[in-house]
């Protein structure tokens, strides 16, 4: 392999890029520590706290896509954007249809059918 044949990285682009490593290493402790001593210190209701935690969560998703995977310095096809949004709604389907047929299992399965299930492995 010759010379010409290897990428070279200079200087300011390895101090950009480890500086960029070190804010989102910073930036995830700090987004995971904040809502652990929210709930330890059980600051808040259980609601809000779950709001909170979930406001913290897809802070968390941006740091690690735009410091980590460098979502935002993609070239101009973005595939791996495209492939990422189609994976999160593959998994958003997938999880909205999950709740969705549990909760009509239970709207639908009364407690004589429950018990027969329990005891006797019938009632479907």
């Amino acid at each position: 392999m010759s010379n010409s044949e290897v990428m070279t990285i200079s200087p300011t682009e390895r101090k950009k890029t480890l500086k960029s490593y070190i804010t989102g290493f910073i930036l995830s402790i700090v987004l995971t520590l904040v809502p652990y001593i929210l709930v330890t210190d059980h600051l808040m209701t259980p609601l809000i706290l779950v709001g909170v935690i979930l406001v913290f969560a897809f802070i968390q998703l941006a740091v690690q896509l735009i410091f980590f995977l460098h979502v935002k310095q993609e070239s101009k096809p973005r595939l791996n954007l495209f492939i990422f949004v189609l994976f999160f709604c593959t998994i958003l389907v997938v999880v909205v249809a999950s709740i969705w047929i549990m909760q009509h299992l239970n709207y639908r399965m009364n407690l004589l059918q429950l018990s027969n299930v329990m005891q006797y492995g019938e009632g479907f």
